[in-house]
Formats: C-alpha cells, structure tokens, sequence
C-alpha cells in the first residue's frame, strides 16, 4: 500500500509546464536517467553482507541543488509530505557546506527494499516535476562489524554506482572500493570512469 500511494503521489508534483521549465533550463525535458537501476540494490546488499560483512544500516539520502522559485519549493514539499504520509520515520533536509541539499531516509535496516523505493520515489518526483538537472546522487550507507563505512553511490545523471569508503581525517579506502567494485560487478551497473568516484564528505549516514 505504500508503494501505491507513493506512485499515484507522483502525479501531485507533475503540474508544471514543459515551456516553464524550459525556461528555467534551456531545455524542454530533464534528462532520463535509469532509476530502476536503484532497485538492484538489495540483491548487492545481500553480496556485500556474504562477501564483505558489510550490512545496510537503514540510512539513504538523495543529494541535489536546490534551485530556486515557489515551484520548487512546493515540489520539495510534495516529496516529503509523500513519503511521510506512511507513518515511517520522517525525512529529514539538510544542506551540507558546499551547498547542497540532502534528503535523508531511514527504515530499520531489515527493511531495504522499502528503503530503496523511498529513494526512487524522491528521484522520481523531481524528475517528474522537471527538476532532473538538479539531481546529483543518491547514497545508500553501510558498515561492517569494524564500525567501517560505506557508501554505495548511484549518480543520477550516468546511471551507475560506484562505491564510497571515507576514513578518518578526509582520507578513504580505496582498497576497499575496489575490492567492492569486483564483488558487485554482477549486481550493479558499476561506474566505469574513476575520475566520476568522487568523494561526498559529511555525506548524511556515512
């Protein structure tokens, strides 16, 4: 029942014109992106746990920037008026120092699958709205039995993941990150440009 309201809710953030934000991007559609590709994550999720140790902690987020206008403001609030509208633990906003808006989503990490189509739920509606172009990433966090952290990454505007491991001190393990990259190269569609692996310091759940 969740997932119907969410999708019939999609259609709440859908009235805005294709010439209005054609005139805020120059374009008159957002580009498409696969977000379907979200929904193979909890089969990698059950790759990382066998394999690595690594368990999802419940905690995801959706970056973008924020633009701005009341129509993007009402589209915002129509995202987390929909996916609070289950009862579930309510999502929160936070900007981070370089600007960027984070929408944060939690479930009990039994519950990744509903996790998982929370997330698809905030891409989509953006999108829907006309709001793609501002869509950066969408993280899903991690960690093992040594309190390590990781962060699978899925970038919005490629389609694909890649994985994120930050360290103390702004340092991350790049081992680690590739060694995830082997192990889920049957599950996700792994990013293959290095150069687009950057890093998301203070990223929410990581």
């Amino acid at each position: 029942m969740c997932r119907q309201r969410q999708v019939a809710a999609y259609h709440r953030v859908q009235g805005f014109t294709v010439s209005f934000f054609k005139n805020i991007f120059g374009r008159s559609e957002p580009p498409k992106a696969n977000l379907d590709n979200l929904f193979a994550v909890p089969s990698a999720a059950i790759t990382l746990e066998v394999s690595a140790g690594f368990k999802a902690t419940g905690v995801a987020s959706v970056c973008y920037r924020q633009a701005e206008g009341g129509a993007f403001a009402t589209a915002q609030a129509d995202v987390q008026e929909l996916l609070d509208a289950d009862g579930g633990p309510k999502v929160e906003r936070t900007t981070d120092k370089f600007g960027f808006t984070w929408l944060v989503c939690r479930q009990e990490p039994t519950e990744l699958a509903e996790l998982v189509t929370e997330l698809h739920a905030v891409n989509a509606s953006l999108e829907n709205a006309g709001f793609g172009p501002s869509l950066l990433c969408t993280l899903v966090a991690f960690e093992d039995a040594a309190d390590r952290a990781l962060g699978l990454v899925y970038l919005y505007k490629q389609g694909t993941f890649y994985p994120f491991a930050p360290k103390v001190g702004q340092q991350r393990d790049n081992t680690l990150e590739l060694q995830i990259r082997g192990l889920l190269g049957d599950d996700l569609t792994i990013e293959p440009e290095l150069g687009r692996w950057l890093a998301i310091w203070g990223a929410p759940g990581l």
